[in-house]
């Protein structure tokens, strides 16, 4: 892995999604400079039928077969851009980006979102990709160069996971992980959540 200051590398995603979805959990996320802490994620396989990917490649999905290390940028139900990393050894694996903690560029996220309040800056897929700026001109781009930066977490923080948020199929899996501790989730998780898994 690169030193903090580039970022990490194409190998920090060759991974199975739920390794990197929570690998990515309490790591930086910056879009042009602006960005902050990334607390919470959520893991799609490529055998997962709550995935993209599950049916096959279609023009929407390309990215998700694409390198690994790439963004795959969505628009959801015609509206929302939403931000997942492509990961893993099989095609078609991705994590989305749920929520971050804002820290880097607040004037521009307070701009691009008209609101002032942080905690509504990047809590859900489409409010992070408006506050940083992402849209579908960035599918497909690699994630460890410009305009992107994604600095490793230096430790391990507690991690919870919790059901996946607006699936109707394979709901029951704990793939959404969060920061233990984190006020800017997308929903809050049920209960407390609980210990993420190690695989």
């Amino acid at each position: 892995m690169k030193s903090a200051r580039y970022g990490v590398n194409r190998s920090f995603f060759a991974r199975p999604p739920r390794v990197v979805a929570r690998e990515l959990i309490g790591a930086s996320l910056f879009v042009a400079g602006v960005g902050g802490v990334i607390v919470e994620t959520e893991a799609y396989a490529h055998d997962d039928p709550a995935s993209h990917s599950f049916s096959g490649r279609t023009a929407r999905n390309a990215a998700m077969f694409g390198e690994t290390g790439t963004a795959y940028v969505y628009r959801s139900y015609g509206l929302h851009w939403c931000l997942n990393v492509v990961c893993g050894a099989e095609r078609g694996c991705a994590v989305l980006l749920r929520a971050l903690e804002p820290l880097a560029g607040l004037p521009a996220m307070q701009e691009r979102r008209g609101v002032a309040n942080p905690r509504l800056l990047c809590s859900g897929p489409g409010r992070l990709c408006q506050a940083l700026g992402v849209t579908g001109a960035l599918d497909g781009a690699p994630l460890d160069q410009p305009p992107f930066l994604i600095v490793a977490r230096a430790t391990a923080p507690k991690i919870i996971a919790g059901r996946r948020i607006g699936v109707s199929r394979a709901a029951e899996k704990p793939w959404r992980f969060g920061l233990g501790g984190s006020s800017f989730f997308s929903k809050p998780f049920k209960g407390t959540g609980r210990a993420a898994p190690l695989s």
